[in-house]
């Protein structure tokens, strides 16, 4: 049961990734918005549903400290493991915009955060302010995105046309959505009870399958797109849910818990400075040809092996 469980949450994860991606494409089209725009905000923030859903429950539960430990893993696994694997099946071609403006408002929002949680909490007010910044860059990021890719004629004479293919879009990225959501839920549960039955330590099993759980939409969701050639959305996908995950669900964490989301000493020591590093990586891998090679995919998912074992020796 427990194979015909993974067997049936893996197939679900590629079956609405393959929804998802096909819609929000679809989707950007219709209502005049670059694949770029809708991976940075439909589909980041859709794929980081799981994030939220987690960081918000241990906060009113009073485990807030879990919040931050998900947001982080989430983000560094995103960066170095998502676009590892996705430019090693093909090279991802980077936008100029994402080097000009959503990168380095990545950079600056991991920086953010780690001088937020110095203190070692992120509070109430912290959190009010991680949630403004988040729907400043969400209403800027749509302004700078709107496209004019009809005339007025056309949007006149097309617009039942226009109307059923928004519809039909939006449908197969609600359903594609939902799909990746309850099979990472079904594929979670089912390693964490093979992993158990396996002889696996807890702490392993937290730090290696919970850990890139609430990942796992961005992973199929990335590496679709990327064979599908949206790789406007693959690259978008990622450093959208990284803000999302810092800014909104960091943000909303702070402002459901009454004492504030705590910063573990080990966190703040090791984890956020890598996480920060990882985001600033992708300035000078961006910047090279505006392209992410394969080699280069090589190196970040390497590093991302590299934390995982430093995380489990650490634990050990």
């Amino acid at each position: 049961m427990v194979t015909l469980q993974f067997l049936g949450g893996l197939s679900l994860l590629i079956a609405g990734a393959e929804l998802l991606v096909r819609g929000a494409s679809r989707l950007a089209a219709a209502v005049g918005l670059s694949p770029l725009v809708i991976g940075l905000t439909v589909v980041a923030f859709g794929t980081s549903a799981p994030e939220l859903a987690v960081s918000v429950k241990a906060s009113v539960s009073g485990q807030a400290d879990v919040a931050l430990g998900n947001v982080v893993g989430s983000n560094t696994f995103n960066v170095l493991a998502i676009l590892g694997v996705a430019s090693l099946i093909a090279p991802l071609a980077v936008s100029s915009q994402l080097v000009r403006l959503d990168v380095p408002v990545m950079v600056v929002a991991s920086v953010l955060a780690w001088w937020l949680a110095s203190d070692g909490v992120i509070s109430r007010a912290d959190g009010l302010l991680l949630a403004s910044l988040f729907a400043a860059y969400t209403v800027a990021l749509l302004r700078i995105g709107k496209q004019e890719s009809l005339t007025l004629a056309q949007q006149d004479s097309d617009q039942a046309g226009a109307g059923r293919m928004m519809l039909k879009a939006a449908a197969a990225a609600v359903i594609g959505l939902g799909m990746l959501v309850v099979g990472a839920r079904l594929l979670v549960d089912a390693a964490v009870a093979m992993a158990t039955a396996a002889g696996v330590s807890e702490v392993l099993i937290g730090l290696t399958i919970v850990a890139a759980g609430t990942s796992l939409p961005e992973v199929v969701t990335s590496v679709v797109a990327s064979l599908r050639g949206e790789r406007d959305i693959a690259v978008g996908n990622v450093v959208g849910s990284n803000l999302f995950n810092l800014l909104c669900v960091l943000g909303v964490a702070g402002m459901a818990s009454p004492a504030g989301v705590p910063v573990a000493p080990a966190v703040l020591r090791f984890d956020l400075p890598v996480m920060t590093a990882a985001a600033a990586l992708c300035l000078p891998i961006f910047f090279t040809r505006f392209t992410i090679d394969r080699w280069e995919g090589a190196v970040l998912l390497g590093l991302y092996v590299a934390y995982v074992g430093w995380l489990a020796s650490s634990a050990m």
